[in-house]
């Protein structure tokens, strides 16, 4: 007995269909995707963040970078040395004291001078002239005028190694001045370099997020338009399943997308800056 088979054929168009799929499946994958053109990539150290490295190591190496301030506050310490002990006030005495002294006590001498005289005066109008009472007056007055004399005189030099002595003091306060503000900067410049790399390193990191950013998004475009066939494909594969079983279909993309290159940058962006913001001095 003769037995019939009864087959239900899809329509003719849907055949056509699943041929062309087929024929562009097959094409598609005879040919392996080229996965270097979105291979992920890297943004190298930006200017910035080597210049920090740089002077990280620079300043690591000792004390090259403030070596300078120490030997200049050695050198007014050295300074200062001179302007100090029993002999330092002789380099600020006036070379005119001298002169002026010398013109002083001559001076002196000539109005001494004119008072012997007026007692020769007096002694010959009151008839003792020549007398002893002349005598004692004369010794008197010499005696008198030399303890002026010298009064006068150590008044002079007393006041000019005053001055000098005083000069001496201040010249000796302001070498030792600047020695402590050379001391001070020499401390000082550690913090200012640990200021400098810090800045340097934050936006430093910064640039190289936004380097990075834009690699990203070259990346994801590349990915995006390599498997753009594939997801051409796939469209049209679910399409036909849909029309051959008369149920409305739904695509599901088979591209998962990467964080976008924004995320990407403000989370290297925000590492990358905490690490040089770590750098930076605290001043209390």
């Amino acid at each position: 007995m003769a037995v019939s088979q009864t087959q239900a054929l899809p329509p003719q168009y849907v055949e056509d269909l699943q041929k062309d799929y087929g024929t562009n499946l097959t094409s598609l994958t005879a040919t392996p995707l080229d996965t270097g053109a979105f291979a992920p990539q890297v943004a190298g150290q930006d200017t910035l963040q080597q210049q920090a490295a740089t002077m990280a190591g620079t300043q690591g190496q000792g004390i090259g970078a403030f070596q300078d301030y120490i030997t200049q506050a050695g050198a007014y310490g050295t300074a200062a040395g001179g302007y100090s002990g029993p002999q330092a006030y002789n380099q600020f005495m006036s070379p005119y004291q001298q002169d002026v002294i010398d013109a002083t006590m001559s001076e002196y001498d000539t109005q001494s001078a004119k008072g012997m005289s007026g007692i020769g005066q007096l002694a010959a109008q009151s008839g003792n002239l020549g007398g002893g009472r002349e005598g004692v007056m004369r010794s008197e007055y010499q005696n008198k005028s030399d303890l002026n004399r010298a009064l006068l005189q150590s008044g002079l030099l007393q006041q000019g190694f005053g001055q000098a002595q005083g000069q001496g003091n201040m010249a000796f306060g302001q070498q030792m001045q600047l020695g402590q503000n050379q001391q001070g900067l020499a401390g000082l410049v550690p913090s200012l370099y640990q200021g400098d790399i810090g800045t340097l390193g934050q936006v430093g990191a910064t640039q190289q997020a936004q380097a990075q950013a834009q690699l990203g998004a070259d990346t994801e475009a590349a990915r995006l338009k390599a498997y753009e066939p594939y997801e051409r494909l796939g469209y049209q594969g679910q399409g036909i399943a849909s029309i051959a079983s008369g149920a409305p279909g739904q695509y599901q993309s088979s591209v998962m997308p990467n964080p976008t290159p924004l995320q990407t940058a403000l989370s290297t962006g925000s590492v990358l800056g905490g690490i040089y913001g770590n750098m930076r001095p605290r001043y209390e």
